[in-house]
């Protein structure tokens, strides 16, 4: 059996497809990799991990800036458009992350209810051993430049990092809703359509 390059693929594999683990920030730089990626190894959804869009928490993560993302999604439309494939990306977000605010969380929130993205998935942050994101988290403080990195610890801020990003969901709204007067943003509560959350029942 062989592939579409007429390359022989391993005894009884016929199709390989990718459902995440893309690193965009080097795929984006291959138009020719998105489209074999869209043309013949996307199985629907692909699931990829922009995981923020503030500046000062990517460079936390070491990734890239969210204009990275953006051209890769842009490509990969197009690609699969081009091959007749009706399929999606399924970006996957970050919350409490080392160097995350409650004002870099509503930045997110904001971006992600602009482009009408509601993710059900948010991954919260938890230490792992050896990893630099753990050092930060147990010290405060970036290894590389000393300086101090604001860390959510208790789980209250942490609920409250994440319900910003679940800022459809009424089930988060009064935590959303806290967080927004905490963090000196609570115009942004409301009806009207730039609100990120609506007011609390029988108020506004």
């Amino acid at each position: 059996v062989s592939n579409y390059n007429g390359e022989l693929w391993p005894e009884g594999v016929r199709k390989a497809f990718v459902a995440s683990g893309v690193r965009y920030d080097l795929a984006e730089r291959s138009p020719e990799f998105v489209r074999e990626l869209a043309q013949h190894h996307t199985g629907g959804q692909l699931s990829v991990a922009p995981e923020h869009v503030d500046d000062t928490v990517l460079d936390k993560m070491k990734k890239p800036g969210a204009e990275s993302y953006e051209r890769f999604a842009e490509m990969f439309a197009c690609a699969s458009e081009d091959a007749g494939r009706e399929q999606h990306l399924v970006p996957y977000y970050i919350s409490g992350h080392p160097g995350s605010s409650l004002r870099s969380m509503i930045a997110l929130a904001l971006y992600l209810k602009k482009r009408g993205i509601r993710p059900r998935q948010v991954q919260d942050f938890i230490p792992t051993p050896m990893s630099m994101a753990t050092s930060m988290y147990v010290t405060g403080l970036d290894p590389f430049t000393g300086e101090t990195v604001p860390v959510a610890r208790t789980l209250r801020d942490k609920r409250k990092q994440k319900a910003l990003l679940l800022y459809w969901d009424p089930a988060h709204h009064e935590l959303a809703r806290e967080a927004l007067i905490e963090a000196g943003r609570g115009d942004l509560i409301g009806s009207k359509p730039g609100s990120l959350v609506p007011p609390a029942s029988g108020k506004g």
